[in-house]
C-alpha cells in the first residue's frame, strides 16, 4: 500500500468511507480502469458496485469526471450476451470502453499475454479525454 501511495501523495482506498468520514481523495482528473475483467465489467455495467473500485467508478462517470475502461479478457468470456449490453449501457452513461483497434483486442482462450496488454493506448486514451484535441 505505502508504494501505491508514493506517486500520488494519497491514501489507498480499499474500503468504503463511513458516512463521518471526511473523504481522502481528491476529485480526480479522469479515471482509468484497467485491466477490466469480464466480472467487473458486467457488474459495472449492472449497477452493481460492491467493491470501492466499481463504486468509484459508477459514481465518478455521474459527477462528470471522465472514466476510460479497457477491457482485458477472453473471446469466449467477450462473447455472452451480457458483455455487450454492459458495454453498451457504459458507453451510453459516457464511458470511453477501449476495445477492438484502438484498445484491448481479445484472443482465444488461453492465449492471453498480459505483458502485451496495451498500456501506452490505455494512457494515451485518458490523455485525450482530459486534454481533448482542439
Amino acid at each position: 500500500m505505502a508504494e501505491l501511495e508514493k506517486p500520488t501523495g494519497h491514501p489507498v482506498r480499499c474500503r468504503y468511507k463511513l458516512p463521518w468520514e471526511k473523504d481522502a481523495l481528491p476529485k480526480a482528473d479522469a479515471v482509468l480502469v484497467a485491466p477490466l475483467s469480464c466480472t467487473s465489467l458486467n457488474k459495472w455495467g449492472n449497477g452493481i458496485a460492491d467493491t470501492v473500485a466499481l463504486g468509484l467508478v459508477s459514481e465518478g462517470v455521474h459527477m462528470g469526471v471522465p472514466v476510460a475502461a479497457m477491457p482485458y479478457f477472453n473471446q469466449a468470456q467477450g462473447s455472452r450476451p451480457a458483455v455487450a449490453r454492459s458495454i453498451a449501457d457504459l458507453r451510453s452513461q459516457g464511458v470511453h470502453f477501449l476495445d477492438g483497434p484502438d484498445g484491448y483486442q481479445s484472443r482465444p482462450p488461453k492465449q492471453g499475454n498480459p505483458q502485451a496488454f496495451p498500456w501506452h493506448l490505455a494512457l494515451d486514451a485518458v490523455g485525450a479525454i482530459v486534454s481533448p484535441a482542439p
